[in-house]
């Protein structure tokens, strides 16, 4: 049998062969990379293997609105955990764009689903449903349609509050919630709203024999969100002559809690009580007993070694602020930064009300206080500012690199220097 020449694999006249159907030299075919690279920059892979154009501005809006859509409609399919789903991704997409004009059409749809998965879910669900109600009022702003779902549901968050067979997490939500429909709205359940909240944090007060309760960590989130629910509301309502409210004796009992999140909204609620009373009336007199001073300055200074090390940081700092307004009528002075505009917090009331937003829209509340007329009325910004009003001298990116790279050489010819006089030590 004669024996042949054996080929290579990558020899031979097949190559020959494929380079003559292509009709290139092997030469061309090495510069072939300069190509592909550039083609690459220029497309996008996606998963299923097809090659598309880079997306603009454009096709993302269309993505975020088709993702919205989705999420809207997922509010009704039989799933719960579904419909939990579909809440959250609403809700996200609330906190990430001021969108206004895009749900305006979609509110009733919104509002049914809310409401459905408030009476017929259960815990998650109902949590995630309270969480999206405020999110919907904040983006539709101050009108008619807002006071029309404000009055829609929050007979409905009453009720739930109400209910002690529900989960603790499903009331602290419906807490809150109703805490803030009622500020945003044009409603007469103002004082109903805060005699229900108050009968729910009532549970923590000290009992007749002066011991605290021992509650469990998620009924203690929920009496604090009750508290703060029911001090947002203290911001807007005439404290002098209303007999309803409790005293400061009894909201001091809860600066005793074992739980820091009711200690904090106790001390919230005791400034916010003397400040309403304080600009309301010159000649207000509240109970500002010793014991209670006892209590702020011991919070103030706490160094208990069974608390968190952060827990003790953050009372320390808040009740510092509290005890030198209480004793010093010195009111807060934060300065919070966004864009091209400054936000001034001087009193506790507007302070609160900062914190309250920021609680609802989580990360996007920088966008929201440039762009969302609701919020800036509220906090006193003024009218938003247009974007020719915008520097135009800010550094561009390459600039700022080459900044960096000079800086970073300056720095390395000093430290050479440096090193080069080091002597050494026997």
């Amino acid at each position: 049998m004669p024996k042949g020449k054996r080929k290579g694999k990558s020899g031979g006249s097949a190559g020959k062969n494929r380079n003559e159907v292509i009709g290139t030299s092997d030469e061309d075919s090495l510069n072939d990379n300069a190509s592909v690279i550039s083609a690459a920059s220029e497309s996008t892979i996606h998963e299923d293997g097809n090659i598309v154009e880079e997306t603009d501005d454009t096709t993302q809006e269309d993505l975020f609105e088709e993702k919205l859509m989705e999420a809207i409609d997922g509010i009704s399919q039989k799933s719960a955990q579904g419909r939990t789903n579909s809440l959250q991704a609403v809700s996200s997409c609330f906190t990430r764009k001021y969108i206004p004009e895009l749900i305006v059409d979609r509110r009733l749809t919104l509002c049914d689903g809310i409401e459905r998965c408030l009476k017929k879910g259960r815990g998650a669900e109902q949590a995630s449903a309270a969480q999206l109600a405020p999110l919907l009022c904040v983006q539709l702003g101050s009108c008619e349609m807002t006071d029309q779902i404000c009055q829609d549901l929050i007979p409905l968050l009453l009720f739930i509050t109400n209910d002690n067979s529900m989960s603790p997490l499903a009331r602290a939500k419906c807490c809150w919630a109703l805490g803030v429909l009622s500020y945003l709205g044009n409603t007469d359940t103002l004082v109903e709203t805060m005699r229900t909240l108050q009968q729910v944090f009532a549970s923590s007060y000290p009992k007749g024999d002066g011991s605290v309760p021992n509650i469990l960590p998620e009924v203690a989130a929920l009496h604090a969100a009750a508290l703060s629910a029911w001090s947002l509301l203290l911001t807007i309502i005439d404290i002098n002559g209303n007999a309803s409210l409790p005293c400061v004796s009894q909201l001091s009992g809860l600066l005793d809690s074992s739980h820091l999140e009711v200690r904090m909204a106790a001390g919230e609620a005791i400034t916010l009580m003397l400040e309403q009373g304080r600009l309301f009336d010159e000649d207000y007199e509240w109970e500002a007993t010793d014991a209670l001073i006892v209590k702020l300055r011991a919070l103030a200074t706490d160094s208990h070694k069974y608390r968190a090390k952060k827990d003790r940081k953050t009372q320390r700092s808040t009740f510092r602020d509290i005890l030198r307004y209480v004793e010093e009528d010195e009111p807060p002075n934060i300065q919070i930064k966004f864009g091209q505009e400054m936000l001034s917090l001087d009193t506790w009331s507007r302070k609160k009300q900062y914190d309250a937003f920021c609680q609802i829209l989580g990360p996007g509340m920088n966008l929201h206080l440039t762009e969302n007329d609701l919020l800036r009325d509220i906090l006193e910004l003024g009218e938003k500012i247009s974007p020719m009003n915008i520097s135009v001298n800010k550094q561009s990116k390459l600039e700022r690199h080459l900044m960096n790279a000079a800086n970073f050489k300056a720095r390395s010819i000093s430290r050479a220097k440096n090193r080069d006089k080091r002597i050494a030590v026997i």
